[in-house]
């Protein structure tokens, strides 16, 4: 069984990856490269200098922690001295792709476990869905078995956006009628892929934060009947993020930590705001592997996640 997120490569599209990844993080990358300029244009690095740089990551979403360490590297060889924007720009990337590196990690799936079992989890609106069918698409170019299996019984549009993501990569979609049992419904889709020699089995889930203590209980229902199928079930669990709702994704993966054992990150919708730094923050605090970023609404816009081009991006700079 493969072992990575990896795509039909960049170098075959038409635009490459890289391009559209700067593309997508253009208001990210514009936020901090035109507050950059206007702090260190003709100034040395001084304790004035460094506390405006703090202010100005946070205020990126990079995080506090994150920007006084980021500070800190850059005052380390540089204070005292008069530096450009560039100089300036190249150095965080440099020390932001450093942070993201040990994150960058691609699903790893077992060999000795068929089906696979993965949950998706996520609040509404974030794109678990679209992701679910993105990914499939990928693995199912990659030669995965797939089965997907529609377990946010609670949205009927839920239920056929899956079937058309499903039926857009050639993988079967398990469903049942609005507002039925999840949990039952996983135990009938992990009976079923056993029997069709699945290698993965995909479960969306739904993402009611309104309503916690029931999302808990359904969540936990699903964990304990895969269990009894397998004990070491379910074998992964993606949390999707929006990367438009900026530190707040910080508390959503505290939350779902709460209820499930995240093992990993997809973040979307990156191109749609200047907090883009927040995959930094979340890197820095939580420490949990990104597999894959999106950029885009198309197919080949959610990418498995390259921290030194997403560092370069964020800070505006050119693959080198």
């Amino acid at each position: 069984m493969s072992d990575t997120t990896t795509p039909t490569s960049a170098e075959s599209e038409p635009r490459g990856w890289f391009s559209r990844l700067r593309s997508g993080l253009s208001r990210s990358s514009s936020k901090l490269s035109d507050g950059i300029g206007g702090i260190f244009t003709k100034r040395k690095l001084d304790d004035e200098t460094l506390e405006e740089l703090e202010e100005l990551l946070i205020a990126a979403d990079l995080g506090p922690a994150t920007a006084a360490k980021l500070a800190a590297e850059l005052a380390r060889s540089r204070f005292g001295a008069t530096v450009t924007p560039e100089e300036v720009r190249e150095v965080l990337a440099e020390e932001i792709a450093k942070i993201l590196e040990p994150v960058a990690q691609p699903v790893n799936f077992l060999a000795d476990h068929r089906p696979n079992i993965m949950l998706v989890v996520g609040v509404n609106g974030t794109g678990k869905t679209t992701t679910i069918g993105k990914l499939a698409a990928q693995w199912r170019h990659a030669g995965l078995k797939i089965l997907l299996v529609a377990g946010d019984t609670f949205r009927a549009a839920a239920i056929e956006q899956l079937q058309v993501w499903g039926n857009r990569a050639g993988c079967p979609v398990l469903t049942r009628d609005p507002g039925s049992d999840a949990a039952a419904l996983a135990f009938d889709a992990f009976t079923l892929g056993k029997a069709q020699g699945s290698d993965l089995m995909v479960v969306d889930t739904a993402g009611r934060l309104h309503n916690k203590a029931d999302l808990m209980a359904e969540l936990n229902k699903i964990v304990r009947v895969l269990n009894k199928k397998d004990e070491t079930a379910p074998h992964h669990v993606i949390l999707v993020l929006d990367a438009t709702t900026g530190q707040n994704a910080h508390t959503q993966v505290e939350v779902f930590r709460e209820m499930v054992n995240v093992t990993g990150l997809v973040v979307t919708k990156l191109d749609g705001t200047a907090r883009g730094g927040v995959l930094v923050s979340l890197a820095e605090r939580f420490g949990l592997p990104v597999h894959a970023i999106g950029v885009g609404e198309g197919q080949n816009d959610l990418r498995p996640f390259e921290p030194r081009q997403f560092a370069r991006s964020l800070l505006g700079l050119d693959d080198p």
